[in-house]
């Protein structure tokens, strides 16, 4: 039995790589931050009692900012496998919490790596890098693709990038970088644009909301579904060498293509329901981003099954199911038909 341990696993995620994990056998060990209520949603279908034997799902209470306790973490589970998922990321929050994004997704990178070389034990490191990393840069963008960060949780998760490429050089460390584009599902933080407007969708459906509000909708993006990409993260770590990797769908479509989605697949018109607001517009901007996914194409003969229409009816179908509302359907025959043996929960 492989043991694993994930950070970041109350997110969307490391919710689902959990899944995947456990599917294939693994004992899953999780880093959970203290708070005084519950914040294990995503992950409480899967939770098991402590006091239960046998069991294959443990969490441990710890926080990227706490060097001391993720190497007493580290050294006492000896994991063959991390997978650092854990970050501050949302992108415009960011600027508003540049130090604490950059303690938390800058340096808890470097403390997780840390704790590996001085604890001496043998495993692969896998870092969720990010596709903002690109920030202005022509697309598509590709591993040899020039960084240019425009935002500090770009800037961090550069850092992070950087760290682990140097610590794999500098001390051979298993490590890899995944950078991945935007990937959503209904288990996306209700404040990332997918999720706001499919949530605030079912929202105005149900008579609970009249509007959304948003910033930029030119803005371009290449979003793919999040459990097709953690199949993808563990296969990085079952290479037999370190490397890096783009992960998209090797599209771009625009904020404006994915209200046109969603609100199309109802039969609305999202111009009467949408408005934008300037204090969700970023002070620097990103305009477009699309995956050259080559490697990954050669590497695991992979090619993404979820377009980005597809993915606004899987999502809508989920929000209006969480509305109180019955579905329109569709998204639900897509995830059947698609993945007719998925190993996760339908959300």
């Amino acid at each position: 039995m492989k043991r694993a341990l994930v950070t970041g696993i109350t997110g969307q995620d490391g919710s689902y790589l959990s899944e995947l994990l456990l599917s294939k056998g693994y004992e899953v060990h999780g880093i959970i931050r203290r708070a005084s209520t519950f914040n294990t949603e995503r992950i409480d279908h899967i939770y098991e009692d402590i006091h239960q034997e046998g069991i294959k799902l443990i969490l441990h209470y710890g926080d990227l900012s706490d060097s001391e306790q993720l190497t007493n973490i580290i050294y006492n589970i000896k994991p063959e496998e991390i997978y650092h998922m854990g970050a501050q990321s949302h992108v415009r929050i960011s600027f508003d919490l540049a130090e604490y994004t950059t303690n938390i997704t800058g340096l808890g990178t470097l403390r997780i790596l840390e704790a590996i070389r001085k604890s001496g034990i043998k495993t692969r490191f896998y870092q969720a890098s990010s596709s903002e990393m690109f920030g202005s840069s022509q697309p598509p963008q590709n591993e040899q693709t020039p960084f240019k960060p425009r935002s500090p949780y770009a800037v961090s998760k550069l850092y992070s990038y950087w760290t682990v490429v140097n610590y794999r050089d500098g001390y051979n460390i298993f490590g890899s970088n995944g950078i991945l584009f935007n990937h959503e599902s209904p288990r996306r933080g209700e404040v990332f644009v997918t999720r706001k407007i499919t949530r605030g969708l079912a929202r105005i459906l149900a008579g609970i909301d009249k509007k959304i509000y948003l910033g930029n909708l030119d803005a371009r993006r290449d979003w793919g579904f999040a459990p097709e990409y953690m199949e993808l993260v563990w296969r990085v770590l079952q290479e037999d060498k370190p490397g890096d990797y783009v992960i998209g769908t090797g599209t771009s479509r625009s904020v404006k293509d994915f209200l046109e989605a969603a609100f199309n697949y109802v039969h609305k018109d999202w111009r009467d329901y949408v408005v934008v607001d300037k204090r969700y517009l970023r002070p620097t901007e990103v305009e477009f981003l699309q995956a050259d996914i080559a490697k990954a194409r050669k590497v695991f003969k992979w090619a993404p099954k979820v377009v980005m229409e597809d993915l606004a009816k899987i999502m809508v179908d989920a929000d209006m199911r969480k509305a109180g509302l019955k579905p329109v359907g569709e998204g639900d025959k897509i995830l059947a038909r698609q993945f007719p043996q998925r190993w996760w929960k339908t959300d």
